[in-house]
């Protein structure tokens, strides 16, 4: 399964990350080639975009179902393909380093599925790893942002 972790320090208390990871239309349209979302409802929507896999460019729209809302230190959530054969999961993790210090963590795990699946989970092993750093880097480039404007 191609999967991908990355971890970012942010100078916020963990009530800071929690306040923006808590609500997905602040982070679905961080996602790398984002489109559009649509909320369907408190645990489940679906995200469009263009992924940039090789010399490939695709839509994708994916189901996100939130597993579990942890305040406030975890999201988990299962990732289904609408349009394609995936499946996958992820979360956001943040871990309070002092009252001021929080460490964020990104990870997504996408599996392509189906007679093509080999040969695209070849591709998305460089793929997932690199949307997953992006999009944890977004996330806390907007947080950061988000909280220099409430200042």
């Amino acid at each position: 399964m191609p999967s991908g972790t990355h971890t970012t320090e942010l100078d916020l208390p963990i009530e800071k990350i929690w306040e923006f990871v808590s609500d997905m239309n602040r982070w679905a349209p961080l996602v790398p080639g984002y489109i559009e979302h649509e909320i369907l409802s408190d645990k489940q929507s679906t995200w469009t975009f263009k992924g940039d896999i090789g010399i490939m460019q695709k839509t994708v729209k994916l189901r996100i179902d939130i597993k579990e809302w942890v305040e406030p230190s975890l999201v988990t959530f299962d990732l289904t393909g609408v349009t394609e054969n995936f499946s996958g999961d992820g979360y956001f993790k943040a871990v309070a380093l002092s009252d001021t210090k929080t460490e964020m963590i990104g990870n997504l795990d996408i599996t392509a599925k189906g007679m093509m699946g080999p040969m695209i989970n070849a591709i998305l092993k460089n793929f997932v790893p690199k949307t997953a750093e992006d999009l944890t880097k977004a996330i806390a480039e907007e947080i950061i942002a988000t909280n220099l404007k409430q200042v």
